[in-house]
């Protein structure tokens, strides 16, 4: 038998209806179904059902009678027991209870990898629906506000849902979801943005724009704007634009065509892992064949056609790390720097989620080896990825295309289009050249260069050139006359490229390089250039290609050169961190080097364009020096990493420095130490902060030893050490005082008081945070005072000014996210939906957590997402969903494995036990009190009390732990 209460109340049996009596009897039906194989005694019915009227209990038992009777033959079965009348029922044949289990499988479905499980489950939840819960039922009538109708889990699991659905790239079906969900919450952020993603997918950029239109109505009724993601959106949906990071169409393309064919017919397949992986030998044009193949094949990949150079093979460059490649690809797809996670692993699924349900090209250029690109190569099954590598593919990555040099009728045709009739007819003369040019297109592209610059040299003299050169055999004949043909500064230059550290160098850099004014190296880079033995890849800068950066590193270059270069990157990102980052200046290393040619900034902005310009070529000189330059650069260009939660980059880099006397050791070891903190190895930085400090102190740097002991009070609290954190931050407060570090201080103060505020001294930290914002805001540092708000708001909360304390999370919020703190914005709004929980507005507490989790959507914090899980899973239990709230608290709790935050793991241990006993699951809870006291006494907190007088008030199993 079903009943079925997502709607109007009714009950089924063989396909028929079962009649259910009067208004009078469904009431008791429903009060029944609420406590399904409970009992429910004669009293609590009456005094559900009929309130005000006790003496109406005589009522009950007829009622009861009539439903066993309309109940016959069924397998549902109203039993008398001691304690009251059980409606004996499978839970599943249910619908209000069969929908939460399925929400359930799903979310597990989700844990599990498994999306489209996920997704049938969550359809088969949402069909459920029929209409609003129980709408032909009187609600005050089946136990009123006691009763907690799942309304808002039905519009959750249709975002859900719908979600998935364009993860697994059925966009019709999102978009017809959220055009109901966005009808009935038409402010509903999220819900407007999966409508829109779903009608861009679907080609329908009007209707995206119009619901980004209709929800900004929506929100300035409430008074607010519609956030990032919606306005990204909706600038998406009037570019109509995909993300593309392809290079221009190389000119002259020739040949090749059964190699094209052969990607095509592989990009049309339909293979479990659709890419291509091109191989051959230096300049015989796999980039260009690739290159050439993308461009042709757009019209497959509407949603974006992205490259990333991995310098497999580029002589005197590191390969790129798989982490870099997928911080870069991630950028070519819109996300946000500071939304980039930091760990590998945290990328690559973020990166193949934004794949899916798209069409996307993926050039994978100069590979080093399988292992460097299958985290790279797309898993969606509608996207294509073309690898080249000087080394063969693997059989389980791909297609596979060996690329030999051009056939020469390929080659000759190829040398005529770029030189132009001046050599129509001059067969035997082009065939030799190509010839002589190993029948490899780069070398064909110089050689044809070279005779276009000389327009008074016949053929022959070209060919008589080249054969001098007694190289052309190898293929390098035309890249070997035309290095001859260079003036010494000419040639010179060409030579310091084949040393170059990084990918490419702009022209200022390459000016350092050379050690010539920028106008003189602005000419020799134009000579370099249009003799194709340069590529420009943007205004002022330049690269070389891999072959000929291997022939221009054949011969030594002095050491004095290098050494210019990384003096002039030392002396200008020195001058940007000062800019960019001028409360660091006290913590910053001196350069100790000089550069003529280094710049200086007046802007942050113009500071910050130049790092992230140079990021790749800073870090390329930082694993090729080693020296000294090395870990000044790693230590000016931390903050950068820091501020993009870029941690796991950092340290990999630093991986190549070496440091040999204190001072260096000091710099790198705290660095070290939060890089370690912030990506959850709390243990780990504890140890690294302990080395720096005993450093600092031999050195007596005093503006050293406050930011180390600052660090060591950090990870100590997330260890639960909090009475060694304490006095850290104490000595902390006392060094900056003494150097004049006022923001050092005013983040003392406030950590001061938040460590105050967990053992409940409410008036100390009070006082302290109040300390902290004034400093803030004497000295303007608007990060700090976010951080400080965010704390002060939280004690007004434990001081019962809950409405009060609303406003100081709102600034703190205002001031992260013009910042661009994503993390702190998302502290901020949790606090709020915090504040409104506690006042009872359950409402505006669950649309904060929403606007929490996105602010932190992509953030590799697990300490930040513990406490959002955590608090999102109080204001759900507040509700009376007790399922969902133990599957966040579950969450919470898994966020802080391996992080050895204690104070997390207690809080998240506690929220389970409560639940679990909640839900009458007592055997399992056991465990989780036992945890959530220990954790709790460990930490030497208050809680540990409370949690053991609680548990011994409890009549249940759980007592049994103890």
């Amino acid at each position: 038998m079903e009943f079925r209460m997502l709607g109007p109340l009714d009950a089924w049996h063989d396909h028929a209806a079962i009649p259910l009596g009067d208004q009078q009897q469904r009431f008791i039906l429903v009060v029944l179904l609420l406590n399904a194989n409970k009992p429910v005694s004669p009293e609590r019915i009456t005094e559900i059902v009929w309130p005000d009227n006790p003496e109406r209990r005589t009522l009950v038992r007829g009622y009861i009678n009539k439903l066993r009777k309309a109940f016959d033959g069924t397998d549902a079965l109203i039993e008398r027991t001691a304690t009251g009348y059980v409606l004996r029922v499978d839970e599943d044949r249910i619908d209000a209870v069969l929908f939460e289990r399925l929400r359930a499988e799903a979310a597990q479905a989700l844990q599990d990898n498994d999306q489209r499980r996920a997704v049938a489950l969550l359809r088969k939840a949402v069909a459920l629906w029929r209409g609003d819960f129980l709408e032909d039922i009187n609600i005050d009538r089946i136990g009123g506000t006691e009763v907690i109708p799942p309304d808002e889990a039905h519009l959750d699991a249709l975002g859900d849902l719908a979600e998935l659905e364009l993860v697994t790239g059925d966009h019709r079906s999102a978009r017809d979801r959220m055009r109901r969900a966005v009808r009935l919450q038409p402010a509903h952020q999220k819900y407007t943005e999966l409508l829109m993603r779903a009608l861009i997918a679907g080609g329908d950029r009007v209707g995206a724009i119009k619901a980004f239109d209709a929800a900004s109505e929506a929100l300035a009724d409430l008074g607010l704007e519609p956030g990032t993601v919606l306005r990204n959106l909706a600038e998406r949906a009037r570019r109509g634009e995909p993300a593309s990071s392809l290079p221009t169409r190389p000119g002259g393309f020739t040949g090749r065509s059964g190699e094209l064919g052969t990607i095509e017919a592989a990009a049309a397949g339909s293979n479990e892992r659709r890419a291509v992986w091109i191989s051959g030998t230096p300049g015989v044009g796999k980039t260009g064949l690739a290159v050439e193949a993308a461009h042709r094949l757009r019209h497959r990949f509407p949603d974006g056609q992205l490259l990333v150079g991995l310098n497999g093979f580029t002589p005197n460059v590191a390969p790129m790390s798989v982490s870099e490649a997928l911080t870069q690809l991630l950028t070519e797809l819109g996300i946000p720097p500071e939304q980039i996670p930091d760990t590998e692993g945290r990328k690559a699924t973020l990166y193949q989620t934004q794949l899916y349900g798209t069409k996307t090209l993926v050039v994978l250029d100069n590979a080093a080896s399988p292992e460097q690109i299958r985290p790279l190569l797309p898993e969606a099954r509608d996207c294509f990825a073309i690898v080249t590598s000087r080394r063969m593919g693997e059989p389980d990555i791909s297609e596979h295309v060996r690329l030999s040099p051009m056939p020469r009728d390929d080659a000759e045709a190829l040398f005529l289009t770029l030189t132009g009739p001046r050599v129509h007819g001059r067969s035997k003369a082009v065939a030799g050249l190509v010839k002589r040019c190993g029948y490899l297109p780069v070398s064909i592209t110089v050689a044809a260069a070279l005779l276009r610059k000389h327009d008074r040299w016949s053929l022959e003299h070209l060919l008589g050139l080249m054969d001098d050169s007694g190289s052309w055999q190898e293929g390098t004949a035309a890249i070997h006359t035309s290095y001859q043909q260079l003036d010494d500064q000419q040639q010179r230059l060409f030579r310091l490229f084949g040393h170059l550290p990084g990918p490419d160098v702009d022209l200022i850099g390459a000016a350092a390089l050379a050690d010539h004014d920028v106008a003189t190296t602005r000419k020799l880079l134009y000579d370099l250039h249009e003799v194709c033995l340069l590529e420009e890849v943007a205004p002022d800068r330049y690269q070389m290609l891999d072959s000929i950066k291997e022939f221009a590193a054949q011969e030594e270059v002095p050491a004095d050169a290098l050494t210019r270069l990384l003096d002039f990157y030392l002396v200008t990102l020195a001058g940007a961190v000062s800019v960019a980052h001028p409360f660091d200046r006290l913590a910053l290393p001196s350069p100790e080097r000089e550069s003529p040619h280094g710049l200086s900034f007046t802007t942050e902005g113009e500071a910050l364009t130049w790092i992230t310009a140079e990021r790749d070529n800073l870090m390329a000189a930082i694993r090729r020096s080693g020296s000294d330059q090395a870990w000044r650069l790693a230590a000016l260009i931390w903050r950068h990493f820091l501020t993009l939660n870029l941690f796991e980059d950092w340290i990999e880099a630093v991986k190549y420095v070496r440091t040999d006397d204190d001072y260096s050791q000091a710099h790198v070891l705290q660095r070290l130490s939060t890089a370690n903190d912030r990506c959850g190895r709390h243990a780990e930085a504890l140890k690294l902060a302990e080395q720096a400090l005993a450093r600092w102190t031999r050195l007596g740097d005093v503006a050293g030893e406050a930011v180390t002991l600052g660090a060591l009070a950090v990870s100590s609290l997330q260890l639960g050490l909090h009475d060694q954190a304490l006095k850290h931050f104490e000595a902390a407060q006392a060094k900056c005082e003494e150097c004049g570090d006022q923001r050092g201080r005013g983040h003392a103060l406030t950590m001061l008081g938040f460590i105050n505020e967990q053992h409940r001294h409410y008036d100390i930290a009070l006082a302290q945070h109040n300390e902290a914002v004034e400093v803030f805001r004497k000295i303007q540092f608007r990060l700090g005072l976010a951080h400080a708000l965010n704390n002060l708001g939280a004690i007004r909360q434990h001081l019962g000014d809950r409405d009060g304390a609303i406003p100081i999370h709102l600034e703190a919020h205002d001031i992260a996210d013009e910042i661009g703190d994503a993390s702190t914005a998302s502290f901020a709004l949790t606090n709020i939906a915090d504040a409104h929980r506690l006042a009872g507005r359950l409402t505006e507490a669950l649309h904060h957590h929403g606007l929490a989790a996105k602010a932190a959507a992509g953030l590799h914090d697990p300490d930040l997402n513990a406490r959002l899980y955590r608090d999102h899973a109080a204001t759900v239990r507040d509700g009376g969903d007790r399922a969902a709230a133990l599957l966040l608290f579950q969450k919470s709790l898994r966020e802080t494995t391996g992080t050895g935050n204690l104070t997390n793991q207690a809080h998240g241990e506690l929220g389970v036990a409560r639940m679990l006993h909640a839900l009458e699951r007592h055997a399992e809870a056991v465990a989780h009190w036992d945890s959530a006291e220990a954790l709790f006494r460990e930490l030497g907190q208050a809680e540990a009390e409370e949690v053991r007088a609680e548990r011994a008030a409890l009549t249940c199993d759980c007592v049994s732990g103890e």
